[in-house]
């Protein structure tokens, strides 16, 4: 992609809201690196410093992007930091900031969750870090069974009525939770969750079953993240001596250090024999080809055209990678038979979606030796 300044993205409001998106937003999990991390994603040499962090932020800007995603997870709060410093050079309200809390900050047994306590001390301390006094989208990065739903809803409700917070949404959820989330936010009269944000790619669609019927049945925007599988569809892997081959990136350092398989780390084991796999990366290998795109584009476009989706999740180690992943925002479309093609031959898992809670629970352990 050329240098230029040209627009590659278009716009949509969010979900049922009036707030107005890129239908790409920048994903920052990348942003910040803590060698001391528990997790191989924030210790890999993908983590970006501060000053090229910041330079692919402004050229996401430079490019029409809008919405930036992060959470107070992501390098231990070290992401939020480095976004912080980055706003106090730019104008704030171009910017739609969505941020997350749910997951073990610290070892106490009130350190996580959706408490009424745990939410209020949380955003508190992401608004200090991002150097902001609101968030635009404030989500629960999972599901707490822990606490009385009502108790999570209300504190989402006061920290709108107080301005710190301007809409709430949420990630990780089965069909049965969103539902519960929207009938009681209907029933009590709060406001109510605006986005989903799921992993949704052309080899984890089980989200089609159940959550994104709800979503499309309560005005609810997604917010896909994972759309390359950790690299597994962006092309870049190659079936070779019966297995594939990982030189770079973060599936390579995962795999060089024994990492086991998580969402943005897919275990590569389970995709070397997988014929549909193969055939699948043969079709978007062509279809590449035939649009003069790459393969990233292919498996971010599929995503960006389904109807349900709202905005995109896209991350970026260098500037060179954030053009190309923007560079599939606006200009051209997959045609109707390349779009079933890709239906057909992508993996349809009917398995329901991973609890991403109980995972941190057993995790909070490792992260802090001494949690209660």
């Amino acid at each position: 992609m050329s240098s230029s300044n040209k627009i590659t993205v278009e716009y949509s409001h969010l979900g049922r809201s009036g707030l107005v998106v890129s239908n790409l937003c920048l994903g920052t999990m990348t942003f910040g690196k803590n060698e001391k991390s528990y997790s191989a994603i924030y210790t890999s040499p993908t983590q970006t410093d501060e000053e090229n962090s910041h330079k692919i932020l402004d050229r996401f800007m430079e490019l029409g992007g809008n919405m930036i995603d992060t959470s107070n997870l992501y390098s231990h709060g070290k992401s939020e930091e480095t976004i912080g410093q980055w706003l106090c050079r730019n104008n704030r309200s171009d910017i739609v900031l969505a941020t997350k809390v749910r997951a073990p900050v610290g070892p106490g047994p009130n350190d996580s969750g959706l408490s009424r306590r745990h939410i209020i001390q949380s955003c508190q301390e992401s608004l200090r870090r991002l150097h902001t006094d609101y968030i635009d989208l404030y989500q629960m990065h999972a599901w707490d069974d822990s606490v009385p739903l009502e108790e999570t809803l209300r504190t989402f409700d006061d920290l709108i009525r107080g301005g710190k917070v301007r809409y709430i949404g949420a990630s990780n959820l089965k069909g049965w939770q969103l539902q519960k989330m929207m009938d009681m936010s209907k029933y009590i009269g709060l406001p109510y969750v605006i986005t989903l944000q799921q992993q949704y790619n052309l080899l984890r669609r089980e989200s089609e079953n159940d959550e994104f019927e709800v979503c499309s049945n309560e005005g609810v925007g997604v917010l896909p993240f994972g759309a390359l599988k950790g690299g597994l569809l962006s092309g870049k892997y190659k079936k070779q001596n019966g297995g594939i081959v990982v030189t770079s990136g973060r599936l390579s350092h995962a795999s060089s250090i024994g990492y086991k398989s998580t969402q943005s780390c897919p275990a590569l084991q389970n995709y070397e024999n997988d014929d549909s796999y193969w055939k699948l990366m043969s079709a978007m290998t062509q279809m590449a080809k035939n649009h003069g795109k790459t393969v990233s584009q292919i498996a971010l476009r599929w995503v960006l055209q389904k109807n349900i989706v709202a905005s995109v999740i896209i991350g970026a180690t260098s500037i060179q990678q954030l053009e190309e992943n923007m560079a599939s925002g606006s200009g051209w479309r997959l045609s109707h038979e390349e779009m079933m093609e890709l239906d057909t031959l992508s993996q349809r898992n009917n398995h329901f979606v991973q609890n991403q809670g109980d995972i941190w629970k057993s995790k909070a352990r490792i992260m802090f030796p001494n949690t209660v």
